[in-house]
């Protein structure tokens, strides 16, 4: 006769091991992407595939690295993209911060509606106003510089909108009466009150605005043309051609690209968690 204390641990062990099945398919193209950082070219293409890499513990294990940057200057591209990321995703933090609060507290004429319209930019993909965006660019002479790379995600910020307008929504109204009684103009109410307590739904924004930048290819591939100008995904896409791609250095190029992002939300990770509850989107 099974007790129900063996019915219990029977089926937390077999939801624990669904869940370690679904981590291992999860963790394994990246576990199989850092092993071939360590391989040769010749052995990314060993058949049967070659599951330990043939340069880990040995001479030149580094190589592949070492190649990525010094001979593709990849440092300089991993610089580039950190700065053009935090630029626009700070951009996205100011603006989406105040549209938030002028859509959660302020009553003004068509507000509904210009909140719709907003809403309804986040459906319309780059690639759809791409080329009108590229002949403005052309006439401000902003080619070849990182301002089509910032400004565009500057200004533009459905989402964050959204979500900020969700957590001022749901601060109490007797902050804001109080903070008016004092004497608080409107920004002031913003940036005295309702700033200081949405500091996890701002980390939030600013990290997933900033992995959104840092992985952006078609604006950098139509905006910039000189090499010490390159971003990390531009960078990675000198590794493939026509005919041949180097999946070696490719690999290595993109576990130096995931890595900022990673070292990023390891340390954010306690604020994205708090600022998703608080917004009323988990």
């Amino acid at each position: 006769m099974i007790s129900k204390r063996q019915k219990t641990a029977g089926k937390w062990t077999l939801m624990y091991l669904i869940l370690l099945v679904f981590a291992f398919i999860t963790i394994f193209p990246f576990l199989w992407m850092l092993l071939t950082t360590f391989k040769s070219s010749r052995a990314v293409f060993a058949i049967p595939p070659v599951w330990m890499p043939d340069k880990l513990f040995k001479p030149g294990m580094w190589e592949n690295y070492i190649t990525v940057f010094t001979k593709h200057n990849f440092l300089r591209y991993t610089f580039n993209s950190i700065f053009v990321s935090f630029m626009a995703a700070a951009g996205q933090v100011i603006t989406c911060s105040l549209a938030g609060f002028a859509f959660a507290r302020m009553e003004f004429r068509g507000k509904n509606f210009f909140f719709g319209a907003l809403l309804a930019t986040a459906m319309v993909p780059v690639e759809v106003s791409i080329i009108p965006e590229f002949l403005l660019m052309i006439r401000l002479h902003w080619l070849n510089t990182y301002l089509p790379l910032i400004v565009p995600s500057f200004l533009t910020g459905a989402y964050g909108t959204f979500m900020l307008r969700e957590f001022f929504a749901n601060i109490p109204q007797d902050l804001e009466d109080a903070a008016a009684i004092d004497g608080a103009s409107v920004f002031g109410i913003y940036y005295k009150i309702f700033l200081p307590l949405a500091g996890s739904a701002l980390v939030t924004l600013f990290v997933l605005a900033f992995i959104n930048n840092w992985n952006a290819l078609l604006r950098p591939v139509f905006y910039i043309s000189e090499s010490h100008l390159r971003t990390l995904p531009l960078g990675l896409m000198a590794f493939k051609g026509a005919y041949e791609s180097q999946w070696h250095l490719l690999l290595t190029g993109s576990v130096i690209s995931i890595v900022p992002l990673l070292v990023l939300y390891i340390f954010a990770q306690r604020f994205i968690i708090e600022g998703i509850a608080t917004t009323g989107l988990k």
